[in-house]
């Protein structure tokens, strides 16, 4: 029987285009595994682990791309050659893995290789691109919503004790937890100026 096993690394990650591959290859819907929000480098993942345990003899496991199954050598291999003891057949995008041929188990491992190290320039662009103060200061989270004015008013409100905390936040349509944030900026505010 044909299986196929598909991953994306993050949540904004589209599954569809790695499903529709291996639909092209013959692989009936519910024969395909996926993994969602998983780095390759996370060897434990259910849908990996899952199709890994419903393999037998005679079966073939299709991924649309060699990295999808792992993202460093030595797991690629140990996977594949795991499959290869157990009689199950390996197919990367349109490549059969043979391993009987030296070339197929050269190229693999190049190509395993290949995805290993796009893995190690993603993550030194990523360090890189946090150490340039610029883009820290972009990944700070959300602006609030409220003004310094907006903060200002509700930490006067809180503090003269007229309304409740549920009242203030409704006057200015916000939460109860957000009118407790915004008393407690405009209090880091004046501690700055002083």
């Amino acid at each position: 029987m044909d299986f196929g096993y598909s991953r994306v690394s993050t949540v904004g990650q589209d599954l569809e285009v790695q499903r529709t591959f291996l639909l092209g290859e013959g692989i009936p819907e519910g024969r395909i595994f996926f993994d969602h929000g998983f780095s390759g480098k996370t060897a434990d993942r259910d849908g990996l682990r899952t199709v890994l345990g419903v393999l037998g003899e005679g079966d073939k496991l299709t991924v649309p791309k060699l990295d999808r199954l792992a993202r460093n050598v030595e797991e690629t291999l140990r996977i594949v050659r795991e499959l290869a003891d157990r009689g199950v057949a390996f197919q990367f995008g349109k490549t059969v893995y043979d391993p009987a041929d030296p070339f197929s188990k050269l190229f693999l491992t190049f190509l395993a290789a290949i995805a290993e190290a796009e893995g190690g320039w993603i993550s030194l662009r990523t360090q890189e691109a946090m150490a340039r103060p610029s883009v820290r200061a972009k990944l700070k989270g959300r602006r609030p919503s409220l003004t310094p004015k907006q903060d200002a008013a509700i930490a006067r409100h809180l503090a003269d004790g007229e309304f409740s905390a549920m009242e203030i936040a409704q006057m200015f349509g916000t939460s109860r937890a957000s009118v407790y944030r915004a008393a407690d900026r405009h209090q880091k505010r004046i501690e700055r100026t002083q």
